[in-house]
């Protein structure tokens, strides 16, 4: 089995900010493989099911993003798994709207939510998929950027953005991480502020 989790912020008022890209990443998930995400099981909102023909739990923490770590551990724990079988998906302002970035492993970055799982579970070694939202314009303020509501025109992109993470998460269920990089960590076509995360 497969550990895929999202990261983002249970609140309603946080549900269409570009921090929660994580968390509609993984409704996307849910909708393909007809699993309900909403059994309370490790401080996280689980579901169980089939995606691409194998077999995944889908999680969204319910810690808020800057204690995410410690839903993943106690999903980890609970189901015997380990880093090798994790997926972890966030919100990048690194990269660009539109574009989505998978690696094998790496660091958090300036992203809080991954910092808590680096931390909580011991390892930067576990698979991501790093969402792009970030401007064209340099920020004031990064936190108040990702905790605002998203345009019309963001919720757009944002739509066709968890379409292609989960074409590359079925991709990476079925074919493996190198493949799944190869098709989908296009390059951006504006590389300025770029990170490789390595």
């Amino acid at each position: 089995m497969r550990l895929i989790v999202g990261l983002g912020n249970p609140d309603p008022e946080y549900q269409w900010t570009p921090h929660n890209l994580g968390f509609l990443a993984v409704d996307e998930l849910a909708n393909r493989g007809g699993i309900r995400v909403e059994r309370p099981e490790g401080k996280a909102l689980v579901g169980r099911g089939k995606l691409a023909g194998q077999e995944v739990l889908l999680a969204k923490p319910q810690t808020y993003m800057n204690l995410s770590g410690v839903s993943v551990r106690e999903l980890l724990g609970k189901y015997e798994l380990t880093p090798d079988d994790l997926l972890v998906l966030w919100d990048e302002v690194q990269l660009p709207w539109s574009i989505i970035r998978l690696a094998p492993d790496g660091s958090a970055g300036s992203h809080n939510g991954a910092k808590s799982v680096i931390g909580s579970i011991g390892t930067q070694k576990f698979a991501r998929l790093r969402l792009g939202c970030g401007p064209e314009h340099p920020l004031s303020s990064r936190k108040e950027y990702v905790l605002r509501p998203m345009k019309k025109a963001e919720l757009e992109v944002a739509a066709e953005e968890v379409a292609l993470a989960g074409d590359a998460v079925e991709m990476w269920l079925t074919s493996g991480i190198d493949a799944a990089m190869n098709k989908f960590n296009r390059r951006a076509e504006t590389a300025g502020g770029e990170n490789e995360d390595k």
